[in-house]
């Protein structure tokens, strides 16, 4: 089916809900996320829970980056403030960063995951890159309208996906 390109591996509440030490035992080194919606609402800087992650995923021996289609001041500096690599303005869904970012974390398609909140920019570009992808649900509900207009797609898609995951 044509849809299933847009699948996620997993599909989780949140990101603070995924059990990274499990993800460790099974050899993830690398996380590459996604900022807006997945780790803080849109624009937010990061919070307690943001800092308490990467802490834990830096403890853990995990290296992460941030791969986001926003620009440089807005990447840069939520990336300084968890201490992690990043790359902006990637051109989600195109596979060269998702690459770039495994590249610079020293990781491979086996050790890595991706984090996001959107299907047609974070997982499918994950998922052309032939990495694990886990979908989040969205932290904000309150979005520009070109996201807005794209969660109607998005929701289609969930319905098959839905409807996939409970024949097997």
């Amino acid at each position: 089916m044509i849809l299933e390109r847009f699948y996620p591996r997993e599909w989780r509440d949140s990101t603070y809900r995924i059990d990274w030490r499990t993800w460790y035992a099974k050899g993830i080194r690398g996380v590459i996320f996604d900022i807006d919606n997945t780790l803080v609402p849109h624009g937010a800087p990061a919070d307690e829970r943001a800092l308490g992650l990467f802490g834990t995923l830096h403890d853990l021996g995990m290296k992460t980056c941030l791969l986001s289609n926003n620009r440089e001041p807005r990447v840069a500096a939520f990336a300084a403030q968890v201490d992690s690599l990043y790359i902006c303005q990637a051109d989600k869904p195109l596979v060269k960063n998702y690459r770039r970012a495994m590249e610079m974390m020293g990781t491979d398609t086996r050790t890595t995951l991706f984090v996001g909140d959107q299907l047609f920019t974070d997982i499918y570009g994950a998922n052309r890159a032939g990495i694990y992808g886990i979908l989040v649900k969205p932290i904000d509900p309150k979005e520009e309208i070109q996201i807005v207009l794209k969660r109607y797609l998005e929701a289609i898609v969930l319905h098959f996906y839905r409807k996939s995951m409970r024949m097997e």
